[in-house]
């Protein structure tokens, strides 16, 4: 594993950089000389030591494509990594500005963003629908979910010591764990095929998505076991005969030689090794103290500790859109 001593960023005067088992960097460019109209070609340096003592050198060329119109510069967006500079851009702003100001800059900023494209890019239209780009229709959902989370809700209920760690995490991840952050996958297990390897497709993160009956979610956060859950469910799972059963604080799915069980294990092994680290396994029942743990993750309903659901959030942008526009 490389370990970086420095980085220099040639054509930038602005670096920012994270050392981890993956290495990020996120820059803002100040073109040197006059610009060329249809590429720009950027170089950056890595000065490292390997693990036996050798100074290196190591140069990377990157060529990117220009283009002046907005539609192209729409079309060609990348969602996840948009959220996911902005994420580090607003938790590092929370450390000079005011919380309430940098809410109100998200907010503005998406709201700027899709009049823009309205009115430079989108067919004519009633001004009452809300026109997004085709890239980009996840990213108010992204948005939302961020203005959610524990450095940004504002909160008194959540200790100071939460705020501070879940900006350290968000600081180092790279785009896919920040897309995990804020739209976790929840992939129910009441319904699942128990032939082949094919994982369930995820629900939306919303409790009216949630089955009564359902066994699931598992996924990248707590699942919870309603009370209705088939009984053959738990049956193959842990070898009860229901819920009742269970031990309180199960963080362990027993070994059991039933289709259910090794589907599930399969699942949840398959999850864990995508990422480099994973949150420990915990089974939440109804009404269990961990359940408000697991609803906090539901991002498309309202905050438990503030925060507009995302059908609110919609409406709200929406109408910052409809005043720009007049």
């Amino acid at each position: 594993m490389l370990m970086p001593c420095s980085i220099r960023c040639i054509l930038y005067h602005q670096t920012r950089y994270i050392t981890s088992a993956s290495f990020i960097t996120i820059v803002s460019s100040a073109v040197v000389g006059k610009p060329c109209p249809s590429v720009r070609i950027t170089q950056c340096a890595l000065l490292y030591t390997t693990a036996g003592g050798q100074r290196r050198l190591r140069v990377h060329n990157l060529s990117l494509n220009c283009s002046s119109q907005l539609m192209e510069l729409f079309k060609r967006c990348e969602t996840d990594s948009l959220i996911n500079y902005f994420s580090k851009t607003a938790y590092r702003a929370i450390l000079k500005q005011p919380l309430k100001s940098v809410r109100e800059i998200l907010v503005n900023q998406t709201a700027h963003m899709l009049a823009c494209y309205r009115k430079n890019c989108a067919s004519p239209s009633a001004a009452s629908q809300l026109i997004l780009p085709e890239t980009m229709k996840v990213f108010p959902v992204y948005r939302n979910s961020l203005m959610k989370t524990a450095s940004l809700v504002g909160s008194t209920e959540l200790s100071t010591d939460d705020r501070a760690h879940q900006r350290l995490a968000v600081m180092a991840m790279g785009v896919e764990d920040t897309q995990l952050l804020l739209y976790p996958r929840l992939i129910p297990l009441h319904n699942m095929e128990l032939e082949g390897e094919a994982v369930p497709s995820p629900l939306r993160c919303s409790e009216d998505r949630l089955s009564d009956g359902g066994g699931g979610p598992a996924g990248e956060r707590p699942r919870p076991l309603p009370v209705a859950c088939p009984p053959e469910l738990i049956q193959g799972l842990f070898n009860l005969p229901s819920l009742a059963h269970l031990q309180p604080n199960t963080n362990v799915l027993p070994e059991l030689d039933s289709p259910q069980s090794r589907k599930v294990r399969a699942i949840v092994s398959s999850l864990m090794q995508q990422r480099p680290n994973s949150m420990k396994l915990q089974i939440v029942r109804p009404k269990d103290k961990l359940e408000v743990l697991f609803r906090q993750f539901l991002v498309e309903d309202k905050g438990l500790y503030g925060g507009a659901s995302y059908m609110d959030f919609l409406c709200y942008v929406h109408r910052e859109i409809r005043t720009l526009l007049t």
